[in-house]
């Protein structure tokens, strides 16, 4: 941190009153800067890019722009758009810190194409942590949904039929692959485990991570992907592990296997997931995120009868925005302590 009296927050994404009291109240020496008039109106919790009928008159941008090219401290990127971003960055050789409000905030910084002086000079961190829980529970909701037969259910209910029985799998003694063991991966092996699942995983580097029975390499999904009833998909969306979900990974599961995205749409080569949920091969797909949002309407996963449609809310909740001020109050302490911060992007990762 800079050697200075004052270190100055600028929130450059809409934040309610009461959580910008909260960063001030953080530190005597943190000065908070917020024009509320310059902030679209969020239509529900955590909207940071606000109602799309908000606009700013020139006037009004030209104010916004001088305020957050004034900042040390970024709170959120400006309107959550990299091209906003990087004007900032170009206009401002104070800023020194980003906090994204994406929990995959770093796909922003490396949209944005920030040249090398400003990605040493700029810390950029994301809100990882704050999504983990109710992600997690969405996750298991997926799989509780393809378990019981959810889309037979529905399907009978609509057409008034009542059969014999409905035979649903067992969640306990079953095997679920989780592909990511970051905050989100955790919390989902978590509450598997608790359930009576066997758990596998796979992460970029191996290490024992609690709750998970095994742990390989992400190079390895190939060779042990047959052994699992259910997948879980908590990656980033990376030059690594785009369209990693493909036609071949698909045929090496077991039948009628159940799978679960909750990370980024880009990993499922959603051509390939198609034909293997027409074809049954996967019999469920509980899917939060998509490689174009809004999923676009010729999309034949609308209606495919063995498909849950979720419009990336899944990690959303009343009370998102205060953890995500938490996990930047708790940074902005360690800042001001001069203690390296939580969540910082590798840009050459993209996360």
């Amino acid at each position: 941190m800079p050697d200075q009296d004052k270190v100055r927050v600028v929130v450059a994404t809409p934040l309610a009153p009461e959580l910008c009291d909260r960063v001030t109240a953080v530190d005597p020496r943190v000065e908070v800067v917020v024009d509320q008039e310059l902030l679209p109106p969020m239509r529900h919790p955590a909207d940071f890019a606000g109602d799309p009928s908000f606009s700013r008159t020139p006037e009004q941008q030209a104010r916004f722009d001088e305020l957050v090219d004034s900042a040390e401290v970024l709170y959120g990127i400006p309107d959550v758009q990299p091209p906003a971003l990087a004007r900032t960055v170009a206009a401002n050789p104070k800023l020194r810190w980003v906090m994204t409000m994406a929990a995959g905030g770093g796909g922003q910084v490396v949209a944005a194409g920030l040249p090398d002086e400003a990605l040493q000079r700029i810390v950029f961190t994301t809100s990882a942590g704050a999504h983990g829980i109710p992600l997690a529970e969405w996750a298991i909701f997926g799989l509780v949904c393809g378990c019981k037969e959810l889309p037979r259910l529905q399907r009978q209910q609509r057409a008034h039929e009542w059969p014999n029985r409905v035979v649903g799998r067992p969640l306990e003694g079953s095997s679920v692959l989780i592909a990511g063991l970051g905050g989100i991966g955790q919390q989902v092996a978590k509450r598997c485990k608790a359930l009576g699942m066997t758990t596998l995983g796979v992460k970029r580097r191996v290490s024992e991570v609690e709750n998970v029975d095994e742990v390989h390499p992400l190079d390895d999904l190939a060779s042990i992907v047959s052994r699992a009833d259910h997948i879980v998909l908590t990656l980033p969306g990376t030059a690594q592990t785009e369209k990693l979900v493909n036609a071949q990974l698909l045929s090496l599961a077991k039948p009628g296997v159940t799978i679960v995205n909750v990370g980024r749409g880009t990993v499922i080569d959603e051509e390939a997931l198609v034909d293997a949920l027409r074809s049954g091969q996967v019999g469920f797909a509980a899917l939060d995120v998509f490689a174009v949002e809004p999923l676009p309407a010729d999309s034949p996963l609308w209606d495919l009868d063995n498909v849950l449609v979720s419009p990336h809310s899944g990690g959303l909740d009343s009370r998102e925005d205060e953890r995500i001020c938490e996990i930047f109050c708790d940074n902005l302490r360690a800042y001001l302590a001069g203690r390296p911060l939580a969540n910082v992007v590798d840009p050459a990762l993209g996360y």
